[in-house]
Formats: structure tokens, sequence, C-alpha cells
């Protein structure tokens, strides 16, 4: 007895949750709705069925459909997506051709958007447990959709080979049969600083927060010392604003012009005689659209500069008559199309996991808006957002190459922006006078050329800014990725905010004595002569060497060296191996006072006397906070450093140009989100910076409840005696208590704080400047 509908259950109100092997739909409003599908339902049918039963208003929704469809191999599944009449028989027939009995139909439902040619079923917001870099945008695409984006590709031969027989995807072949890099000369003039602005421009409200000082999470501190500490607050604010930024932009850009997209198309689901592309890429580009979302391939019959021929792939086999022939309109660009024959009469769909016209050159411009949002946008999450919208997995080394064009099409390609970065430097130099840029090259065998070995620079606002920012600074080192490798060196410091404050970059081979040398040799000439800087880093040969040497400028009083100590405590684990030993070594390096040291150091050494000596045989106070004398204004980590590397992550798989533009925007963005800040403290009479006003006001409770035991007006001196029974010593008149909670952050701690409430003076006498609201606005303009 035949069947004559289909059980499906529809699921909407949700989310759509992928795995590696399985698509879920979860919510906490998930509304499910069964349905009993016609087996000749068509995709119009099935759309108005499913408006009906769940009574969504089709004026202002419209819907996506995704069914979970089972893979061959084990029990696996992948979202499909349903998008016309053959895919809507595909998901019917599962019920004939697998174990399903009840098809699982997961509906996303988009507000309708006022414009017009709208992509019919548009992006599906697919959660990707293991990659959350996956952002969410609408896509259309033609010529089913309308607009077809004019991406400039002057290529004569795209697609000019394909044979059939192999349905294992072959990059090499996709890229010999898309032809020279046409669409890079086009788009390379895209203004990769206007690019970057519009990156800023998407990261409004982005805050980042550094773990407060510890190895790890499994890490547990001394509670009394981490009491009075808070994890620092990095903000990366939009808004770029350094002086004469539309200069900057005319000097640097001026022979660039932005890239444009041109609409062509139709709004029906097959091409029509008469129908014109702008460019022969264009209608490419618009056939392998055409060819994923039918799941079917066409091979290419003749291609030249005026001709472009397509066929069905299995027109000899199946007897498919779907052509395509396209010709140049006479003295212009422009293709239309002369002859066509479709649709497609296949049977048999295209089921293999990939699709021969998803090249690379197609996944470029499908994920170039994805990259402007996230720059780091990984590999994994390219091919999870090819799968989204368009059904198919496509191999790592496709997404991987697809990612390389877009990259080269937004930001210019690797090779030339080596020979545009002068120009880019001067255009900042003269658009924003006192920066500093240092180069080193190297000569070479050939008239006026000289080879590129390394790049400084420092921003004037971030010079002058230093000075009025705790005398500290981090150095750390992160690999550039792009198709040049090398090291960009970057020197922060940390304002009365305990916010991250950038001060200088360098581009160099890698990292060694002499780079290191070099950079720290650059930042002691150019940025900064002051004295008694404390530099925390990790112990690199490098950094400890040029640390050391006298003419740098850095050895004490100069400059004052301090070792990470997360890199101390992953250091000491790699040697000893015992996770209980690398918890004591942190305790210890973060006990605020030499008691406490002692203890955690004396544990230590009855659990393994070599752990002991080891630790005794590098100097305390290069990471011990109890030995510190206060340099290190409780930083105990290069956290300032490696946060804003981690900003530029997905700026350094860019070009070196790129690079430079997003440090200068970055920068750009930090000073007019602090001086706004400043100002409005400032207008509102706010004494301090919010991190010391948080810090003070939780050391005032504290003040309240403890005792002042014994005391001396005179010489200022003071016992205090806190809840829990334990008594501190302090000096007022030397800003001294033995907790050393003062020396260390420079704000006072809650037993000076309840001295100076017992005598009536006022507290916040004994801050240091750099908290100060208005030393903080300062260094802002």
């Amino acid at each position: 007895m035949s069947v004559s509908t289909i059980p499906v259950i529809c699921y909407y109100n949700g989310q759509i949750l992928r795995t590696k092997t399985d698509v879920q739909f979860e919510g906490s409003e998930v509304v499910i709705a069964p349905l009993d599908i016609p087996v000749e339902c068509t995709f119009q049918q099935l759309i108005n069925m499913v408006y009906s039963e769940t009574t969504i208003d089709k004026r202002k929704f419209k819907l996506v459909l995704i069914c979970k469809y089972p893979l061959r191999s084990g029990n696996k599944f992948q979202p499909f997506p349903i998008r016309d009449d053959s895919s809507v028989r595909q998901m019917l027939n599962l019920v004939n051709t697998t174990t399903i009995e009840e098809i699982e139909l997961y509906i996303k439902v988009v507000r309708v958007k006022a414009q017009l040619n709208q992509s019919v079923g548009g992006h599906v917001d697919l959660f990707v447990r293991d990659n959350y870099n996956v952002a969410q945008s609408d896509y259309g695409c033609g010529p089913s959709s309308g607009p077809v984006p004019d991406t400039g590709r002057n290529g004569d031969d795209e697609d000019s080979a394909d044979e059939e027989g192999n349905d294992e995807y072959d990059e090499d072949v996709d890229d010999e049969c898309d032809g020279d890099d046409g669409d890079v000369e086009v788009d390379r003039h895209a203004s990769s600083f206007r690019t970057l602005n519009r990156v800023l421009e998407n990261e409004q409200g982005i805050y980042v927060f550094a773990q407060a000082p510890s190895c790890d999470v499994s890490n547990h501190p001394d509670d009394e010392t981490l009491d009075e500490s808070s994890p620092v607050n990095y903000h990366l604010p939009p808004t770029p604003q350094f002086q004469h930024v539309e200069n900057l932009d005319i000097a640097v850009a001026s022979c660039w012009t932005p890239w444009v997209q041109h609409s062509t198309g139709y709004s029906s689901g097959e091409f029509v005689i008469g129908q014109v592309f702008n460019s022969k890429s264009d209608l490419q580009e618009a056939a392998k659209i055409y060819s994923i979302k039918a799941h079917q391939e066409f091979v290419v019959v003749a291609s030249s500069k005026k001709l472009l021929v397509l066929k069905c792939k299995k027109a000899e086999k199946c007897h498919c008559p779907w052509k395509l022939r396209a010709m140049v309109v006479k003295d212009t660009s422009l293709f239309v199309i002369n002859k066509y024959t479709g649709p497609h009469t296949c049977v048999d769909p295209c089921l293999n996991r990939d699709h021969h016209q998803l090249n690379s050159k197609l996944i470029a411009t499908h994920i170039k808006a994805l990259i402007k949002a996230q720059l780091t946008l990984t590999t994994a999450a390219i091919q999870a957002s090819v799968m989204e919208k368009w059904g198919y997995q496509i191999s790592y080394k496709k997404a991987l190459d697809g990612k390389h064009k877009a990259i080269r099409q937004l930001f210019g390609d690797f090779s030339q922006s080596y020979t545009e970065l002068p120009r880019l430097f001067l255009a900042i130099e003269q658009s924003n006078p006192g920066c500093v840029v240092i180069w080193k090259t190297c000569e070479i065998n050939m008239p006026n050329t000289e080879l590129f070995q390394r790049v400084f620079w420092s921003f004037k606002p971030s010079i002058e800014g230093f000075k009025h920012c705790r005398p500290v600074m981090s150095i750390d080192g992160e690999h550039l990725y792009g198709k040049y490798k090398g090291k960009l060196l970057i020197a922060m410091g940390c304002d009365g905010n305990n916010q991250l404050f950038p001060l200088a970059f360098a581009i160099t081979e890698g990292e060694n004595i002499d780079s290191w040398g070099w950079f720290l040799a650059c930042i002691r000439n150019r940025v900064t002569q002051r004295t008694g800087i404390c530099v925390i880093s990790d112990r690199h040969p490098g950094i400890m060497a040029a640390m050391t040497d006298p003419h740098l400028g850095w050895v004490a009083p100069s400059a004052y060296h301090r070792i990470c100590m997360r890199h101390f405590a992953s250091n000491f684990m790699t040697r000893f191996k015992d996770k209980l030993l690398k918890n004591l070594v942190c305790k210890a390096a973060l006990a605020s006072t030499e008691r406490k040291f002692n203890k955690h150091m004396k544990t230590i050494g009855k659990i393994n006397s070599k752990a002991l000596q080891w630790l005794e045989a590098i100097p305390f106070q290069l990471w011990a906070l109890s030995h510190d004398g206060g340099r290190r204004y409780g930083l105990m980590t290069t956290n300032i450093s490696e946060v804003f590397n981690s900003v530029l992550k997905g700026a350094c798989s860019l070009p070196i140009t790129a690079l430079v533009q997003l440090t200068f925007f970055r920068l750009n963005s930090y000073f007019v989100a602090r001086r706004e800040l400043g100002a409005n403290r400032l207008a509102s009479a706010e004494q301090f910076t919010p991190y010391v006003d948080v810090q003070i006001q939780g050391r005032v409770v504290k003040a309240s409840s403890m005792e002042i035991v014994l005391y001396d007006h005179i010489k200022g001196l003071f016992h205090v005696k806190s809840r829990s029974g334990r008594t501190h010593r302090l000096n007022l008149h030397e800003k001294k208590c033995t907790c050393r909670k003062t020396l260390i952050y420079g704000f006072p701690c809650s037993h000076i704080i309840a001295a100076c409430q017992h005598l009536c003076v006022d507290f916040r006498l004994f801050v240091e400047g750099y908290y100060t609201t208005q030393s903080y606005y300062d260094w802002t303009t």
C-alpha cells in the first residue's frame, strides 16, 4: 500500500545547535508542530503549510527551513537547507531510503527587511559548539535572490577546464580553472584603511578582562593576599579619531577606490534569455550559486573573452538538456545570455559532501563580510558557515584558501604591502607630528633598493600619555601568521584606571638578543627616558640580555626587571612536573609579606629540596611580590601585553600595512574613549579613577570593623587589629604598613584608612597621583 503523506515534526521558537556529529533544536520556548506532508508536496506548498500551522505572520517574517539529514557514515547528522522542490523531494524521500520514520524540520523565523530583491531564505543562526567565531549576517545570492555582487574579476579562463568523473575536489584544479587573480587586481584597490575602520566600528563596547594574578584557573593563592586586588579591565572602544584621520586616509589611499556592489539579476530561480551581467565573472559566480542551490553541477564547454558556454555535467548520462550560452555585449564588459535551456531534469541530484562549483573564489566572496566582522575567523568557522549557507562540507584546504583570497581582496597583497609600508608611515608622520618611526634595512646589490629587516613605531599620544601612567611596562612578542613570518613586539603600559596603555610596536625577523636589544633601545632613546621603570616580561634570553646591558639604559636604577609569574610558574612546571608545587610557587610569588613568602617556600622545601634550590637560585625580587619593593604596582604577569596581542591576533595574519593601520585605529579608539571618561569624571568632581574608587570603597568598609589598639600621635605609629585578630603595625608619616599593600598598589590599605579615620585625617592623601582623575585626563589630551 503506497504512502500518501510523510510525517514531519516542525520545531520553531529556538536555535539550531550543531556539533560534529549531530544537529539539534534547542531553547526554553521551543514549539513543536506535527505535519503530514503530501509526497508530491512542492516547496511553496510546504512553506504555506508551515505558515498556517505555526500562525506566523508571512508579511512580517520569512521562514528558513533546515532538515536534520542523516549521513551514510554511522549515526551522524548534518543540517540540510530546504530551498526548492528538489530539496523537498530529497527530504521526504528519507522515509523510504533510511530507517527514519519521522522527519525533523527546524524553522528559523527571520524578520522581513524593507528592501528590494531580498534573498528568500536568509542567514540561519547556526550556533557551533566548538567554534564561536561564526558571525551573523544576511547574504543574498543570484540569480534567484536578485543582487549579484560585482567582484570586478577580469579572468578570462574562469572554469575553462572541468572534468567529469572525479568527485574528490582538487583545489589546484580549482585555482587553475579560476584563471589568474583578476579578482585581486580590482579588489586590492579597496581601501584597507576604510575596511579596518569598519572593523573598528563593528566592535562597539567590547571589553576584554584579564585574569586576576594567578598561574591558571586551578591555582588558589592566599585569600588574604588577593582580597584587595582586582582583575585588570581592558576596554577597546570604537570611534576612531586620531588627529587628521581623514587626511591620513586621503594620503594613504588617494589612488584606491572602494569596492562597490552592482545589482543585476532576476527574482526567479532560473536564468532567462536576455539576462545581463556586469562581467563574465559575475555570470560565472551566478551560475555556480545556481548549481549549488539546485544540487547540480555543470561543465564548461567553451570559454573565452567573448563567449561562455555551460552544460549539465550529467548531460550525456541522464540526457539533461540544461545548457547556458552567453556572449559579451560589443564594446562593453557586459555579458548577456542569448541561449538558455533549463531547468535541470536530472532526477539524481549531487549528494557529494562537497560541490565542484563551490570553489575557493566563491567562498572568499561569501566570507569577506565575516572576516571584516571577525578578523580571527577560524577555518573551522568558515567550514561551518559554508555548511550552514549551502549545505556542503568543504575541505580544510579549500576553506583556508578561500580565507587567504578574501584577505587579499580586503586588505591587499602581502608582497605589495611591504612596498607600500614606507608611504603609509610617511602619511602617519605627516598627519600626526611627533610619531616615531625607526627603520632597519639591509643593503642589496640593486641600485636604490634596500631589504626590509625591522621597523619600530610609536604614536605621539602614547609617548606623551605614558608620562602620566604608572612606571610599569610589559613587553611581549606575537607571531605573524601571514605569507611572511616574523614577530610583532609590543610594549604596554598600565594607566591609572588599571587599563592597558599601548606604548610601542615593532615588526622584526624574530625574537633574539639583537632584535630585543634594538626594540628596547628604540624605546629608551625615542619614547621614554623615565627612570625607575619596571619592565615585566618572560625569561626570553634576548630580553634577559638586553635588560642587563648597561649600554641600553635598562639596568637599575634606570629600570628594574621583573619576571611574569605565569611564565615563571610554567617554566617551573616544565622542570619539576608537579602541580602541587606549582601552586605553592604561585602562592609564594603572590604573597604580599615576607612572612607568608617564607611559609610557602618552607613547604616547597619539605616536599622537594631541589625545587627549593631552583627557586633560590633566581633572585627573589624578579618574581616574588614580597621582595619587589613596590615596583610592579601589583602587576604580576604580562597580561596587559598578551591581551592586546589577542586583540591583534587576527591582524597578525593580515598584510603588514593592514596590521600597522589596525594599531593606529586601536590606539585612536582607546584615546577617544579614555578622554571622554576622564572629562565626564572631572565634570562630576570625581577625584580618582573608577578602579581606585572601587578599591578604596571596599577598604573603607573593612576599616570600619578594625580596632586601633596602640598609637603614637607624635611619631604617627599605630597598631591596628582586624576582625581576624591579626595586628598590623603602621607608620603614617612614612606611609608604611606591615601588610605592604600600600607600597605594592600605591593607594592606602584598610589599616591605614582605619588609622586616618581615627585621627580624622583625609586618607586620600595616601593615593599616588597616577590614580587621580586629573592625571588620567591629562594624558588623553
